[in-house]
């Protein structure tokens, strides 16, 4: 159990961190291409309840990859970003009605009421096929003798 936990903490952190660095580069990227003013801070956002959210990555990858993992890689990659906009579109959609609005709104791309964008599929796909790796690594390395 203190092994799971201990998983389920290590995707947290990894998914906000990734979230932070995808944000930060997404608008460095997004003002070269409008010709705006570049803002080097790098400044990258995200929101304390992604964490937990990442979190579910762990349980997820237990109840489906020993299923999928002998498929061809990109098919399970496009089932890993079918998965996290399913979860990112629930996940949006509750706390919407739980505290009233979802922390990220999406007003540009392709967009569904909101809470997610299917245009953004493809890096969904590769962050799936990251966390499969490290999934993988993780799985095989922890052990706690605690």
């Amino acid at each position: 159990m203190k092994k799971k936990l201990l998983i389920a903490l290590i995707f947290g952190s990894l998914g906000i961190t990734t979230e932070i660095f995808f944000t930060a580069f997404s608008r460095l990227i997004r003002d070269i291409s409008m010709g705006n003013d570049l803002d080097l801070s790098l400044k990258g956002e995200s929101y304390v309840w992604m964490f937990f959210i990442y979190c579910l990555i762990a349980p997820l990858f237990d109840l489906g990859y020993q299923k999928i993992k002998n498929l061809n890689i990109f098919i399970r990659m496009l089932i890993y970003g079918v998965i996290i906009l399913f979860v990112e579109f629930i996940m949006g959609f509750l706390l919407d009605m739980i505290v009233g609005k979802c922390p990220w709104e999406y007003t540009s791309g392709i967009t569904f009421f909101g809470y997610i964008r299917l245009d953004y599929i493809f890096f969904w796909m590769i962050f799936g096929f990251i966390i499969e790796k490290v999934y993988i690594v993780l799985n095989k390395r922890i052990t706690l003798n605690l």
